[in-house]
């Protein structure tokens, strides 16, 4: 049994321990609005474990936060392991424990629309969580991705330099279900598209899929010749690893970009392999999911925490209240003054014996 499979056996078996436990929930917990109900408590779906932030900061955040928010809550949490009829099955037993409040990231966006329409019917609020789902969605937090998108193609052509005019770029995109995806990529081709010379390769990676980057980045290599290209925009910095892992397999030395503020990502950077990062503050989107997730819970207005309006990838629902967070580019120069400033990162993570040399080149304590 791979990781993955176990991992869904693992979530699987967490709904219906949920579900059993839901059955046995304490008396005067129903919600009579609602004939019989979870009133105090809130689901949380994750959709991977391939990218390191879900389970290290995305999760416990949520979780302290809705502690801090309402001691007597409950927080029931899975991870689907990028496979979207698990998150279904999650979605649904939530629904079916009468769960009143889901804090959905979803693994495929466009799945979701029929989850969250039936899920509405039944009073069950949806808080699509850094990936806006389809569907009736009751608030939405995430970062501002065509601007994040515009930052990475940005970081690609300041490493690029003075050449950037002259230079041939390889684009290796993010999932396919992912609705931040395509907009990362637009971001990323309004900067190039004038930026550099050409995007001359370019593929969208299911799953956000480290090794499968590593294959096509070795197909590029094979496509292009190993001078047929200056630059590699990657979506991510777990794929930024594979590509790199090609790259150095070919003695091909080029910038890569990326983007999460991964540790290894941050480590490659400082030793010269990953140009750059893009960071995003995951504790205020965390934080104020949490708080929207309790509001809602306790039929409150959201209105102060979901200053803006936006509209769902297909168009189809319209004026969701959400609240996106800026980002910022990640060189070595000032991993020191974000990364470690904002306690991401201690140091000592970063710094371990094989980075030390590099981290006191760049003047990380």
């Amino acid at each position: 049994m791979n990781a993955m499979t176990r991992r869904i056996v693992i979530g699987t078996a967490a709904v219906s321990m949920a579900a059993s436990l839901a059955a046995c929930g304490k008396a005067g917990d129903g919600d009579t609005a609602g004939g019989g109900g979870d009133s105090k408590t809130i689901g949380l779906l994750l959709p991977e474990n391939k990218t390191t932030r879900y389970e290290t900061f995305d999760r416990p955040i949520i979780e302290a936060k809705i502690e801090e928010l309402c001691g007597d809550c409950e927080v029931k949490y899975n991870n689907a392991a990028q496979d979207t009829e698990t998150q279904k099955k999650q979605f649904d037993a939530l629904v079916t424990q009468g769960v009143k409040v889901i804090i959905l990231d979803a693994v495929d966006y466009k799945a979701t629309k029929s989850w969250v329409q039936q899920a509405e019917k039944k009073g069950v609020k949806v808080v699509a969580y850094d990936r806006l789902a389809e569907g009736p969605i009751s608030a939405y937090v995430s970062y501002d991705n065509e601007k994040i998108g515009r930052l990475q193609g940005e970081g690609l052509v300041k490493a690029l330099g003075a050449k950037a005019k002259e230079s041939n770029v390889v684009m290796i995109n993010g999932s396919p279900t992912d609705p931040n995806a395509p907009l990362f990529k637009k971001g990323a081709h309004s900067v190039l598209d004038t930026g550099v010379k050409k995007v001359v390769y370019e593929q969208d990676i299911p799953d956000w899929s480290p090794d499968e980057a590593n294959k096509k980045m070795g197909a590029a290599i094979d496509s292009l010749g190993k001078n047929g290209f200056q630059g590699v925009y990657s979506a991510n910095d777990g794929m930024a690893g594979g590509i790199i892992t090609a790259l150095k397999k070919q003695g091909v030395k080029v910038p890569v970009g990326g983007q999460d503020a991964e540790l290894a990502g941050l480590q490659r950077i400082l030793s010269g392999e990953q140009a750059f990062t893009i960071y995003k503050q995951i504790k205020p989107e965390a934080e104020t999911t949490a708080e929207i997730a309790v509001k809602l819970l306790k039929g409150e207005d959201i209105a102060s925490l979901t200053p803006t309006k936006v509209t769902s990838l297909t168009g189809e629902f319209k004026d969701i209240p959400a609240k996106l967070y800026d980002a910022q580019i990640v060189t070595k120069e000032n991993i020191a003054s974000t990364i470690i400033a904002d306690k991401v990162y201690k140091a000592a993570d970063i710094c371990t014996a094989e980075y030390q040399a590099a981290c006191a080149a760049a003047g990380i304590k």
